[in-house]
């Protein structure tokens, strides 16, 4: 059984930085396209940025474009997704995504979850 664990959630002013991670274990982390979706209160969950099997591709929402980076370590299996120039908008709780299916842009939000980690930017 795969098993997701965030961190690095918290607390940033407008225009400030946050560095999020996840651990996977349980499988073989390179078989999985890993991902990053979003909830806000009284919003749905949307997905926010994925990368394929080996990192050779990304994707993100277009809100966090030039942003956002997503990148992952099949050594320390972990992806991790590096937050710049955040906005009061991105306030959400993040959640880790891992899919077996491959890499599409937007992944759909299948597979195995994290328990989320909460993101909150101060205007």
């Amino acid at each position: 059984q795969v098993q997701l664990v965030e961190s690095g959630g918290g607390l940033v002013q407008a225009g400030g930085s946050l560095r999020l991670s996840c651990e996977f274990s349980g499988r073989t982390f390179s078989s999985y396209a890993m991902g990053w979706f979003r909830q806000a209160p009284g919003k749905e969950r949307e997905f926010v940025a994925a990368v394929n099997w080996n990192g050779g591709r990304t994707g993100y929402v277009d809100s966090v474009k030039g942003r956002f980076t997503i990148s992952r370590d099949n050594v320390k299996n972990t992806v991790v997704l590096q937050m710049d120039s955040l906005k009061p908008e991105d306030t959400a709780v993040y959640y880790c995504n891992a899919d077996r299916g491959g890499f599409t842009e937007p992944l759909p939000g299948r597979g195995y979850w994290g328990q989320g980690t909460q993101v909150t930017v101060s205007s």
